[in-house]
């Protein structure tokens, strides 16, 4: 007989249904920097439009939806809610996001090559730069 934990990754053999969780804050930032460090895979998609941002659905793999967005210079968005965490890093230009909070309002720069982690708030991106700016974001969609 094979104790039960010899038994990872197969059918459960009594047949218990196991509930699958939500990827963490840590594993949706993990999947974008991966992502991020592999533009061969998604560049080629980025659209650039002096108009408006661009954004472009790059995949959407158990729960967690993954696009990438190109912002022209002076963009600003509208100010937003979010439902969930998200998650996002700058690949090129510059972005900054504007947080609106109980206890005020901030505006901080997106580092490139560095993931920002969204909760649950109300915030906007502008782009202040002279040049456009690119970055990916993902979210749970569930």
């Amino acid at each position: 007989m094979v104790p039960d934990l010899t038994m990872r990754g197969q059918d459960d053999p009594h047949g218990r249904v196991t509930v699958a969780r939500p990827p963490t804050v840590g594993q949706l930032a993990v999947r974008l920097h991966e992502l991020a460090a592999r533009p061969s895979g998604w560049w080629r998609l980025a659209g650039f439009d002096a108009a408006s941002p661009v954004k472009v659905q790059l995949d959407e793999v158990d729960g967690v939806r993954v696009w990438l967005m190109t912002w022209p210079p002076g963009h600003r968005t509208r100010v937003h809610d979010h439902s969930g965490t998200g998650v996002s890093t700058l690949i090129a230009g510059e972005l900054a996001e504007v947080v609106i909070a109980s206890d005020g309002v901030t505006e901080r720069p997106l580092r490139a090559n560095r993931v920002r982690v969204h909760g649950i708030r109300t915030h906007a991106f502008s782009n202040p730069g002279p040049a456009f700016a690119v970055s990916l974001h993902a979210d749970l969609s569930v």
